[in-house]
């Protein structure tokens, strides 16, 4: 089946509401909206939040599943939140958290800083993981994104930042000649 028709289920504790094409939803955690093109049909009821699309063409389908996708994001984050963890390997590598603030020693000459953005939340985990935690999935993955950009994983030891359930796949060394 197509991700557009599948309905979006409303758990309990979170409401859907439609209005102008501007769905709001309500959770425990807090609040997200999101406007829908004029092309696809929010309809709620009995417990779900059903999309349907105006015509068949490519582009018209292609937003239905988005849509859908993206309302589908936001009844996970208003209920449940995301987080996305983010690992510092390296000898001598680690992360402390000083007041809101990030602070990275990551083999660079000076400690660097990542502070947090409107809705998301940092935090550390042991001496060298960093947390990221918000109701907003697309920017739980763009602050994610930008801390493992300050040092990506190097090829040849794996040194640097990365995501817990990444995998680095290790280039093999220069090879001694052989005679």
């Amino acid at each position: 089946m197509r991700i557009g028709r599948l309905p979006v289920a409303i758990p309990d504790g979170v409401t859907v509401s439609c209005d102008n094409n501007v769905v709001t939803v309500k959770g425990k955690l807090g609040e997200l909206t999101q406007k829908i093109d004029s092309v696809i049909n929010v309809t709620i009821d009995n417990g779900h939040v059903v999309l349907t699309r105006n015509s068949e063409d490519k582009e018209v389908k292609a937003k239905h599943g988005l849509y859908r996708a993206l309302i589908h994001n936001m009844v996970v984050g208003v209920s449940e939140g995301y987080k996305r963890v983010v690992v510092a390997k390296g000898v001598g590598y680690r992360v402390t958290k000083q007041g809101d603030k990030i602070v990275l020693n990551i083999g660079y000459s000076k400690p660097v800083e990542v502070s947090p953005v409107d809705g998301i939340k940092l935090d550390t985990q042991d001496a060298d993981k960093v947390v990221v935690s918000g109701i907003n999935k697309e920017l739980v993955g763009q602050v994610a994104a930008k801390i493992r950009s300050i040092r990506p994983v190097e090829p040849y030891h794996g040194y640097g930042l990365r995501y817990d359930d990444e995998v680095v796949i290790k280039k093999e060394g220069k090879k001694a000649g052989k005679k």
